[in-house]
């Protein structure tokens, strides 16, 4: 495990693609495989086909699931891996081409980010989804929303975390005390997912 994070640290730092999975593509290959991402919509996607450059592309995946190759046309990748999709279309290839030799990298994790974004809903000044970065806190998310409106009841807010188990844990969040008072016994760190929402008070 320690020698796959140093791997994936490398490459990251010399700029290389992080996922790929290839189908009898001779010679070495210059990335990491990982054969167990599941391939999400938005994340985008390098097609190579040996030998045949006018059939290779790079491509996002649609919000249906599915990528676009010449001569084949859709294929399915949403919720299958790099190995599986480079497979398929190998096999649909097989009808034009006599052992078409397809390689399939993954070159932007976007679907990752967007799950793993903070999101501020309710009475802000600009509800906001911005993406997770390691220290923030419920302050920082809410600054990032342009602050409460006059009409928000800060003090009734709450943080919502879904679980591993597929629950969602609440918590309550005095934002007036946090940015009133410099009470930040409220402030609480921030995960990947996490949704603020910010009530407005009852006239």
């Amino acid at each position: 495990m320690i020698m796959k994070r140093l791997c994936c640290l490398f490459l990251l730092l010399v700029g290389l693609p992080l996922f790929a999975a290839e189908t009898n593509v001779p010679g070495p290959v210059s990335t990491l495989a990982v054969e167990d991402y599941h391939i999400g919509v938005d994340d985008r996607i390098q097609v190579s086909v040996w030998h045949n450059p006018d059939l290779s592309v790079t491509v996002p995946v649609r919000p249906d699931g599915k990528i676009s190759v010449p001569l084949i046309g859709d294929v399915a990748a949403g919720g299958r891996t790099p190995q599986e999709v480079a497979d398929t279309i190998k096999e649909k290839l097989g009808t034009y081409l006599r052992d078409p030799q397809v390689a399939v990298i993954l070159t932007e994790l976007r679907s990752n980010e967007y799950l793993s974004r903070v999101r501020v809903t309710g009475a802000v000044r600009q509800p906001v989804s911005v993406p997770y970065r390691q220290g923030m806190s419920v302050l920082d998310a809410v600054l990032a929303a342009g602050g409460t409106t006059e009409f928000a009841s800060g003090d009734r807010a709450e943080l919502f975390r879904k679980e591993k188990d597929g629950s969602v844990k609440t918590f309550d969040v005095r934002l007036e005390k946090i940015m009133k008072k410099g009470d930040l016994a409220t402030n609480f760190p921030l995960q990947p997912g996490d949704i603020i929402t910010v009530p407005e008070r009852a006239f």
